[in-house]
């Protein structure tokens, strides 16, 4: 039994279709009656394996009895897809499928894909240890956006002559997204300037996909989450300033909630700070969402007006300052995705001082601060060394440490 887990959009469906098993049978758990569904499973078995399904089957639990019974003496791919919508369908599929698979699972020559979207749904059924199906996953795999390097080889096959706007656009917009990659790059938009104007043209799929991924994670609440998540995305940092522009009191438990339970902000302190520290900020980790929830839902008159061109020309006006947070997260992730340093930020106390990005390398003592600009001219290498120096003189961490200091831009990406 393989868990495979993942925020909308991220490719997991297809990854399943491509296990490489000859035989596969695929169960997709849509919101509809669970005799329905059955319906839809006999029929995929008779299909797939020529195999009739004796008797009226109305429940889950009847036809995955039966495709364990038949994987006793052949070999082959279950996928079931969107697999928390059973928590609606019924229940009592999960304590069910709990006896049925503890009882055949050493017989069984099945390879059991189960996929999920809803984050928090998925963690609940497989990690609680109250829940029935706690602790029968061999594999539990969260599937993640394209890694830096990929991102910038899938955009050279589609547009060799690519400058480092365009990469810097598609990075910004899709994070490195499967879905979002492929609907701008498969319709000819491998330029920054055609990537904007795609995300505000008529029935762009764009404009209502933040609503579409979240509102079933948020159910009733969703107006508030979505509230804190447009000033977050909007360069709002600590709890006081989305408290005073929201006037919510109990800020702090949503945050946790936003954090924790559904895993979308990240809280962060200078590096090296102790955990006890004030000095905590909140950033939003998606990068399509920050995009989302910076123009779509900020801007939710202009979408229900169809005033289309007055939003893509909002974009176009903004997207500078936008690109240069994602300038900065690309350069993180890129980072990150070496596994071997110790990466984050750092602020003094006021807020005067700060650095975009410390890169520390904890084996070979050495760490790497830059300052952060889109064009590398404006770089002021004795101003940020006064900041170094203070980041330095603050941090104990670091006064063992060779510093090296210096930029990063565009041309770097």
């Amino acid at each position: 039994m393989t868990v495979l887990m993942g925020r909308r959009r991220i490719g997991k469906t297809e990854l399943s279709l491509r296990c490489g098993d000859d035989t596969v049978l695929y169960f997709f758990v849509g919101k509809k009656a669970e005799a329905l569904l059955c319906q839809d499973f006999v029929q995929e078995i008779t299909s797939k394996l020529g195999v009739p399904v004796l008797g009226q089957a109305n429940s889950f639990s009847e036809v995955f009895r039966f495709v364990l019974h038949l994987s006793e003496t052949r070999a082959f791919t279950l996928i079931i897809d969107e697999f928390q919508n059973f928590q609606k369908v019924n229940p009592t599929v999960f304590s069910n499928m709990q006896r049925d698979w503890d009882l055949n699972k050493s017989k069984s020559h099945l390879n059991l894909i189960i996929s999920g979207s809803v984050f928090t749904l998925m963690k609940k059924i497989f990690e609680d240890y109250e829940e029935p199906l706690f602790g029968r996953a061999n594999e539990k795999i969260t599937l993640e956006p394209f890694r830096t390097d990929v991102l910038k080889e899938i955009l050279h096959d589609f547009n060799p002559g690519y400058t480092h706007e365009d990469l810097l656009a598609l990075f910004s917009i899709t994070g490195g997204v499967a879905w979002y990659v492929t609907l701008l790059l498969d319709r000819g938009k491998t330029s920054w300037k055609k990537m904007l104007g795609a995300l505000t043209e008529e029935n762009s799929p764009f404009i209502n996909e933040g609503k579409n991924i979240l509102i079933e994670e948020f159910g009733t609440d969703y107006v508030i989450y979505f509230s804190i998540l447009t000033c977050i995305a909007s360069g709002m940092k600590t709890s006081a300033e989305i408290k005073n522009e929201l006037g919510i009191d109990n800020i702090s438990s949503y945050l946790s909630r936003l954090e924790d339970y559904y895993g979308l902000i990240t809280k962060y302190q200078p590096i090296f700070a102790k955990e006890s520290s004030k000095k905590v900020r909140y950033q939003l980790d998606d990068c399509f969402l920050i995009f989302w929830f910076r123009f779509f839902f900020k801007y939710q008159a202009l979408v229900e007006n169809k005033a289309l061109k007055a939003l893509d020309t909002i974009i176009r006006r903004d997207y500078s300052g936008v690109s240069g947070l994602m300038m900065e997260r690309y350069f993180t992730r890129k980072f990150q995705e070496q596994g071997q340093y110790v990466i984050g930020k750092w602020w003094d106390r006021k807020g005067f001082n700060e650095i975009d990005l410390v890169v520390v390398d904890p084996i070979g003592k050495e760490a790497w601060a830059y300052e952060l600009k889109k064009d590398e001219s404006r770089y002021d290498e004795e101003s940020f060394k006064k900041k170094v120096d203070i980041m330095v003189q603050q941090t104990p961490e670091l006064h063992k440490m060779k510093i090296h200091i210096g930029s990063l831009s565009k041309s770097g990406m």
